[in-house]
């Protein structure tokens, strides 16, 4: 089975193409040892892998590589706001109850298919309209095609110096924006996973932040991690214990995790996974598959999710998750 990734970085001019033989592993403790570019899923699974692929094929700015859709939609239906309803309700109660400190709850949509638009042109769009995220398409027989504009670093590096982040918390992008209690208690119970999680790999972080940062019409609430690994042959244990983060999620994680699983009325599939290259030409730059959709032959399926606490409002959320599928419509629509 062979696949494609055409990536390009945050702030980058330049835009790479990788391609080759695809890899199926079941966990992202797995990821240990390997290189080239990984699609994970949300829940990694026999029937959603954790894909790698190869990188037989490296190279820059192939403007005339223009890849073919792989299926089409075979259910068109989407969350709609009752269904939303509902979950919120359950997602509520049990933060409520106290079962958890958060949920993250998130829905999809269906559009159709704009005519004469190729993903290659969709891809470009993206680049262009939003300079500060890192922009990807890729494509697997087993994943589907899939396009994301996502500001969040999973895990980036070289050597022995790594970065991630604490991302959380939404808003419209404005020039002074006042953070609520509820946006800021969100990053920081990110802030908090992340720096147990580097604990148990390492004893030689900094932490900045957190900070406003802009994602094109958004801004989120930022905390940069700065960290050195004496060695990388344990680097998927890492990434099992980083994703999903609380920001994709909930706390407890595992808890959490199996919640929603059980309970929203949709399967992410890809969405709220990462994407990135893996030791590819010696650098690592995985983000989490956040702001995407899958493309088909007749239509665009988006994802959007939104970290929910004992004061969310419902309202408020909902039009948090319609803010953030814009960012996908945007490019659809030429907005």
């Amino acid at each position: 089975m062979q696949g494609f990734a055409l990536f390009r970085l945050p702030y980058a001019t330049d835009y790479t193409l990788l391609s080759g033989q695809v890899h199926e592993v079941l966990s992202c403790a797995e990821l240990s040892g390997r290189q080239g570019f990984v699609i994970a899923p949300f829940a990694p699974s026999a029937e959603r892998p954790v894909l790698i692929i190869s990188p037989d094929r490296v190279e820059g700015n192939c403007d005339d590589f223009d890849p073919v859709e792989l299926a089409a939609i075979t259910d068109a239906s989407a969350d709609s706001r009752s269904d939303y309803h509902i979950d919120f309700a359950n997602f509520h109660a049990h933060l409520m109850n106290g079962d958890f400190q958060k949920l993250v709850l998130s829905r999809s949509i269906c559009l159709p298919r704009q005519p004469h638009d190729t993903p290659l042109q969709l891809f470009q769009r993206a680049c262009r309209k939003y300079p500060r995220m890192m922009i990807t398409l890729v494509g697997t027989e087993r994943s589907g095609l899939w396009l994301a504009a996502t500001p969040e670093i999973l895990l980036s590096g070289s050597g022995a110096q790594w970065q991630t982040v604490a991302l959380a918390g939404t808003m419209p992008y404005a020039d002074d924006v006042t953070w609520s209690d509820k946006n800021i208690q969100e990053q920081r119970y990110v802030a908090t996973y992340v720096t147990e999680q580097l604990e148990q790999f390492t004893n030689s972080f900094t932490e900045d932040g957190p900070h406003t940062i802009r994602a094109g019409h958004l801004a989120h609430l930022r905390s940069d991690f700065h960290f050195t690994l004496s060695h990388t042959q344990h680097i998927g244990r890492l990434l099992q214990a980083l994703h999903p983060t609380p920001a994709v999620c909930g706390l407890p994680k595992q808890e959490a995790f199996r919640f929603i699983l059980n309970n929203e009325h949709h399967d992410r599939s890809y969405y709220s996974g990462f994407m990135g290259s893996l030791f590819v030409q010696g650098q690592t730059n995985l983000f989490v598959t956040l702001r995407c959709m899958q493309i088909f032959t007749d239509g665009y399926r988006l994802y959007a999710g939104g970290g929910l606490l004992k004061d969310s409002d419902e309202h408020q959320e909902w039009l948090e998750t319609e803010t953030k599928l814009d960012t996908m419509r945007n490019i659809i629509f030429h907005v």
